[in-house]
């Protein structure tokens, strides 16, 4: 759009907003960045350092904790179509409570049987701080079967940062730390193995919580600091820039995610120019957002993952790994693996999606939100860099402290349903049907164990996913029905003809079922007396009524009396009719449910009050 319609559409749009303010369009970012409603075309074009034209790998996880089943699922995996294994060992975080049982060559050998190390593209997530010996497995097998480290291709994935950030200590002090991580890297290129050593990896930020932009400035902080380290041990900055694999969390929400991945790759650039280098196209993979995963109707994650990746393919990645639909609910099975892959390969094989190099770009919307992406996330590197670089960061609990206030205002918008969550805060399915999974997820499913003894230093950086709080509600839910034989009931009053009371019934409808209640309610327009009888009939002592603020006015008093006489010991409705909130309190009405409230406290308010855990 050209700058002569763009000022025409503003017309027509203060027209229609009648006196509102325009800033009434412009959503913001977690970092506070103005999403517009609509863009004029880029002006300038600031185009990331990319490959030419290629289809992605596709990652697919290794991670049942039996060797030879593991490598059964692999195989699998390799025959559908796979491009790269993602080898997830017993103790890593990311393996959420599972990941191979492979700590001896043997083991090893046995969850990768079958599959020709000279032939795909391997990447390794262990246990914190358990890289060298991972590392000297993985030589030692390859030199069993008969390879030479040029042979392999391997990111090993030594990330000495995301493992303390994630335990919230070291085994050793940073320096020791630190010549222990160069020392494996320089063993890992003495012996000539493609791939990377060391990675750059945001999910530890990502799942605690951080917005776009501090995940980019923790990546680059982090980058910055091994950068260092390897210097300062031997290596030429060329060299340790090309020991440096990336993986970013791409998610649902599509323009933050494309703007992410562009803005790294711009960022990156400028780091590398900063240290006198000739700027090179980074190593980049991508894993959808462990963050967005539900346990509740999980097909709902299928969407979820088709847009992380559908944005991570956009922006131009290397590797995308989208985890498995029932990731949450437990080790998936051999259709939520394949499902995972397909998905993929209708992006590759019939989208094409890779034929086009960084089609964002020249976008006005993508050109401006990576820009301002790239700008807040470069000041908040600065940041890091000022306290001392991401280790003193961590250690001094600032980084922790500057996530947590992000996390909070998150949590806000969720439980006041202002970032819904299909399937679980919103159109939740009650009537949902148990999805298979091979073992059932863990208790403590995000804790990562380390195999040897650590000091405690600072807080940790804890993974949440965003629907918990409302899941836990649904299993409060869950615990009634066995207990009673049925979900908690609320029973929707409503009032007048259908126009009248269609809107806030499914308002009400929505919220009450995202919390777990079973709803029951006069679908058609009906009599206050059989609304009355049909409230009594259905056992429920919680009640909403539900009509428009002139239903309210005609009939919302008559109809509290009656309900309240009916046996109602709690009363709501449904909007915030503010001439008769005085009123409707003196009628019995306790509560007022309407769009921004606080859901999530007023239906944990209402099982305590109304169906309390026995014992």
């Amino acid at each position: 759009m050209n700058d002569r319609a763009f000022d025409s559409w503003r017309k027509l749009v203060a027209q229609t907003l009648k006196g509102k303010s325009f800033e009434a369009l412009i959503s913001r970012s977690a970092d506070a960045l103005p999403i517009e409603p609509l863009y004029t075309a880029s002006r300038g074009t600031h185009a990331p350092l990319l490959p030419g034209p290629r289809p992605w790998r596709l990652a697919q996880r290794i991670d049942h904790p039996d060797p030879r089943e593991a490598s059964h699922l692999a195989l699998d995996d390799l025959a559908g179509g796979a491009s790269e294994m993602v080898l997830v060992l017993s103790g890593s975080a990311t393996g959420r409570g599972f990941g191979v049982g492979a700590s001896s060559v043997d083991a090893l050998d046995a969850a990768l049987s079958g599959i020709k190390l000279d032939h795909i593209r391997l990447r390794v997530e262990t246990a914190p701080f358990d890289g060298r010996a991972v590392a000297q497995n993985i030589l030692e097998l390859a030199a069993r079967r008969g390879h030479t480290g040029a042979d392999l291709c391997v990111d090993f994935g030594l990330d000495p940062v995301s493992d303390m950030a994630r335990c919230g200590g070291m085994p050793l002090p940073w320096q020791g730390l630190a010549e222990r991580f160069a020392g494996t890297a320089r063993l890992i290129a003495e012996r000539g193995v493609a791939g990377r050593s060391a990675r750059v990896d945001s999910r530890v930020v990502h799942e605690a919580g951080a917005s776009e932009a501090q995940e980019l400035a923790f990546m680059l902080a982090t980058g910055v600091a091994y950068l260092r380290v390897l210097e300062s041990h031997g290596w030429n900055l060329d060299q340790a820039r090309k020991a440096l694999g990336f993986l970013l969390v791409t998610d649902a929400d599509e323009f933050m995610s494309i703007a992410k991945v562009r803005a790294l790759r711009q960022l990156w650039e400028r780091v590398e120019e900063a240290c006198g280098l000739h700027p090179e196209p980074i190593e980049l993979s991508a894993e959808t957002a462990w963050r967005m995963m539900t346990r509740r109707d999980p097909y709902t994650n299928m969407l979820r993952g088709t847009l992380a990746a559908f944005s991570a393919g956009v922006a131009g990645v290397d590797a995308i790994g989208v985890l498995p639909f029932t990731a949450a609910l437990g080790l998936p099975d051999a259709f939520a693996r394949r499902t995972a892959r397909n998905l993929q390969h209708v992006l590759i094989e019939e989208a094409h999606l890779w034929r086009v190099v960084d089609p964002a770009s020249g976008s006005g919307a993508f050109e401006a939100l990576t820009q301002a992406l790239a700008r807040k996330a470069w000041e908040l590197f600065q940041e890091i860099e000022r306290e001392g670089g991401i280790v003193e960061s961590l250690v001094s609990g600032m980084l922790q402290r500057r996530i947590a206030g992000v996390r909070q205002e998150a949590r806000k918008k969720i439980g006041h349903r202002d970032a819904p969550i299909t399937g679980v805060s919103e159109f939740a399915l009650l009537s949902e049907a148990p999805v298979a999974v091979l073992q059932p997820a863990p208790e403590r499913v995000n804790e990562a164990r380390p195999s040897i003894s650590l000091e405690r230093l600072f807080e940790p950086l804890a993974s949440e996913r965003l629907a918990q709080p409302f899941e836990q509600l649904r299993d409060r839910s869950d615990a009634c029905l066995a207990r009673m034989g049925r979900r908690p009931p609320v029973f929707l009053a409503n009032l007048g003809g259908a126009a009248s009371f269609a809107r806030r019934r499914q308002f009400a409808k929505s919220l009450f079922e995202g919390g777990g209640l079973e709803v029951v309610e006069n679908e058609e327009p009906s009599t206050l007396p059989h609304i009355v009888d049909l409230f009594r009939a259905c056992g429920a002592n919680f009640a909403c009524l539900c009509s428009s603020d002139e239903g309210y006015a005609s009939l919302g008093i008559e109809a509290s009396r009656a309900l309240k006489e009916a046996g109602a010991t709690k009363l709501a409705v449904a909007g915030r009719p503010r001439d008769l909130a005085g009123t409707f309190e003196e009628a019995g009405i306790d509560l007022f449910v309407f769009s921004g409230c606080d859901a999530l406290a007023i239906l944990n308010g209402l099982y305590d009050d109304l169906f309390p855990k026995k014992g």
